[in-house]
């Protein structure tokens, strides 16, 4: 892989990670399209660290806050405060994706990448999004969130380990279900990126390093998304404050069709 390759990955990882569209489907789908070699499940996993450096950064007065709430719910063993609450229904959202993840981690890295697959799940979760995000009733802050909200988010975060569905568009589907407006529903499935995408880093990143070590091509990637990712949260949380997810809708239809469309001429 060149630089240059590295650099589009990042770009592509970093935009679509925020953005209901399913970065993970991207990763897969922009080396077959363009007929470059696929650079596997790890290098996918070390994009990440730099839209996980995007989010930490984005939110940092969140996560001063949170972490405060952490020590204090340590120390006190009472969730009394909105804070400390929030900082448990994270964790208490994380544990599905990360039991899916290791249950799940084979077909991951193998039938889940198949191009045909993705296209029908970036058609049906585009129709699933529209649907929800223009029928459900959905005026609820995040400060209303409830441990049973979380969970079901949760659960549906683990829709995700298919490339294609997308974890912000399942979290921020399930979280328009259960009746938050855009924006809470988009900061709560922003926030959740941390501890899933922190976590396999862990996993994943150590492998690469091992086998490929610190390169050019590894740096300039990661560098690509943490840039482009802190441009697509700034622009989605502006957007979603005026606007429907539809356009989103109609963009996961369109290529859902493309990828179909390549497949049959492909043979």
């Amino acid at each position: 892989m060149t630089v240059f390759q590295a650099v589009i990955l990042g770009l592509v990882q970093g935009l679509a990670e925020f953005l209901p569209i399913s970065s993970s489907a991207h990763l897969v789908l922009a080396p077959w399209v363009f007929g470059w070699s696929d650079p596997g499940l790890s290098f996918d996993v070390a994009l990440h660290v730099g839209t996980l450096v995007a989010v930490l950064w984005y939110f940092r007065a969140e996560w001063v806050k949170l972490t405060q709430s952490a020590i204090a719910l340590l120390r006190t063993r009472k969730a009394d405060t909105e804070d400390k609450r929030r900082f448990l229904y994270l964790v208490v959202a994380t544990i599905p994706a990360a039991i899916g993840g290791i249950l799940l981690e084979d077909y991951a890295e193998t039938t889940f990448r198949s191009p045909a697959l993705m296209a029908v799940t970036l058609m049906v979760m585009g129709v699933v999004l529209w649907a929800v995000d223009r029928y459900a009733v959905k005026d609820r802050a995040l400060s209303s969130l409830g441990l049973r909200d979380a969970v079901v988010i949760g659960l549906a975060q683990v829709l995700a380990l298919v490339p294609g569905v997308s974890r912000s568009g399942s979290t921020m589907t399930a979280g328009r279900a259960l009746g938050f407006d855009r924006q809470s529903a988009a900061v709560f499935s922003f926030l959740m990126s941390m501890p899933v995408t922190a976590a396999a880093a862990v996993l994943k990143v150590p492998d690469l390093l091992r086998t490929e070590g610190i390169t050019a091509t590894l740096v300039a990637g990661v560098i690509s998304a943490g840039l482009s990712s802190w441009l697509a949260i700034a622009v989605l949380l502006r957007y979603v404050s005026r606007h429907s997810f539809g356009v989103f809708a109609v963009y996961r239809l369109a290529l859902g069709v493309v990828i179909l469309t390549l497949l049959a001429t492909r043979g």
